[in-house]
């Protein structure tokens, strides 16, 4: 009988023939090999955070929870070798034991660092990349069983098209990152007029580090998050342990779950409920390590789409988003989050040779989010959006390959790696296939 596999957000289901755990290498080959042997599909799963069917297979699921942990560290160049299957809020309490951090970092820390750079994982910051970028080496097991190690010098193209690979390559093992000397981040937070913050959104983006926007539907109001680097000393001291557990447990998670769960039995209170909601998340300013301020708890369960548009297209794609939340009174009770990334030169990463802002939209798990979604999609599409590698879309292998110039590149690596698509499902061949 097959096990069951679901996503964090409950969308996914699958249903593998095979669910393998290992903790080695070894076991990874093992399971590859093993797999190929039986004429079974293979994915790896992490920690189920993307809303997309990455992972979903009937074939062999394989799971490398037990890969981790810090294994190399050289301090001269201020790199780390990492197992695939670290999960985020275990490596950067460790890079910090180390003195070193990652430069950016998304908002939640639940994926392993596989996940997260197989995904494109991006944080904010116009003068900074997404954590792809700061990738400088893998070490994959091929579908033959074989390991490959890669880098900017070694098997460079392998590398430039593994560095964001969707899992389609091969299992990654190991990963190589560029740290920074670890640092803290002042992080002011408030509430807002959405309709001023449009107005100066680029100037507002230019002027902090890192600039995260959180505008609730159907009300004018926004939670606006500017986080800037200070040297130690510097700044405000951490937020006091009784106000971080009121807002960010109780008040962001406990109370938000109880509000969702009666906006789906009535869901005309939105608006209302939303704009009470922006009010209570007051204003608060604090300083910490950086990984600290990034990445927050996210217990209330959520579907996600998330797109990336030229920066230049981000006040037009709001504006014609808010007109279709005042057309529709869709009931959309979670925020929608705005963020910028500048450019890399990752083949498959959403910001490749391009400024980006990304623009997310969220339902709770309960409410159906295809028209939120729909209309979304529709939006973007016209400001050339990229989506998430992780969160819903319906874009498939033609439109992709109008939007990235190294999609044809990143195929024909995996022609040579993959040639019998050991490594596939019906999602990733929607996405590669032609």
């Amino acid at each position: 009988m097959s096990a069951t596999w679901r996503n964090w957000g409950g969308n996914v289901v699958a249903h593998p023939r095979v669910v393998t755990d290992t903790s080695t290498v070894e076991g990874v080959v093992g399971a590859v090999r093993s797999a190929a042997g039986r004429g079974l599909r293979l994915r790896v799963a992490g920690t189920g955070h993307s809303f997309t069917p990455l992972v979903a297979t009937d074939g062999v699921l394989l799971r490398l929870d037990g890969l981790t942990g810090v294994l190399v560290v050289d301090r001269d160049r201020m790199r780390v070798r990492v197992a695939a299957g670290t999960p985020l809020h275990r490596l950067n309490p460790a890079l910090q034991a180390l003195g070193l951090a990652l430069p950016n970092l998304g908002d939640i820390d639940r994926q392993t660092i596989s996940g997260a750079i197989s995904t494109g994982t991006h944080g904010t910051g116009v003068r900074l990349q997404g954590i792809a970028a700061a990738v400088c080496g893998l070490v994959l097991v091929l579908a033959d069983g074989s390991l490959l190690r890669c880098s900017a010098e070694e098997s460079p193209e392998v590398f430039e098209a593994a560095r964001v690979g969707l899992g389609a390559l091969g299992v990654v093992v190991e990963v190589e990152l560029q740290c920074v000397p670890a640092f803290r981040l002042h992080a002011r937070e408030s509430g807002e007029s959405f309709s001023a913050v449009l107005e100066g959104i680029h100037d507002l983006a230019d002027a902090h580090d890192h600039v995260d926007m959180h505008w609730f539907p159907h009300t004018d109001r926004v939670l606006l998050k500017r986080n800037d680097r200070v040297a130690p000393g510097e700044g405000p001291g951490p937020l006091p342990g009784w106000r971080r557990r009121l807002d960010d447990d109780l008040l962001a998670n406990r109370l938000y779950e109880g509000v969702n769960r009666v906006l789906t039995r009535a869901p005309a209170a939105t608006a209302r409920v939303n704009r009470l909601s922006a009010r209570v998340l007051g204003a608060r300013e604090y300083a910490d390590d950086s990984w600290r301020v990034f990445c927050s708890s996210r217990e209330v369960r959520f579907v996600e789409s998330e797109y990336a548009v030229p920066r230049a297209s981000v006040v037009p794609v709001l504006e014609e988003l808010r007109a279709w939340f005042e057309r529709s009174g869709e009931p959309v009770p979670f925020p929608v989050e705005v963020r910028f990334v500048g450019a890399d030169d990752v083949w498959l990463s959403t910001a490749y040779e391009r400024d980006n802002a990304y623009v997310a939209v969220h339902q709770y798990h309960r409410m159906d989010p295809s028209r939120l979604f729909a209309a979304f999609e529709a939006i973007v599409a016209e400001h050339e959006g990229r989506p998430h590698w992780g969160k819903v879309h319906t874009l498939g292998a033609e439109r992709l390959q109008a939007l990235y110039p190294r999609f044809d590149d990143y195929r024909a690596v995996r022609d040579r790696l993959d040639p019998t698509r050991l490594f596939t499902n019906p999602h990733v061949a929607h996405l590669l296939d032609a």
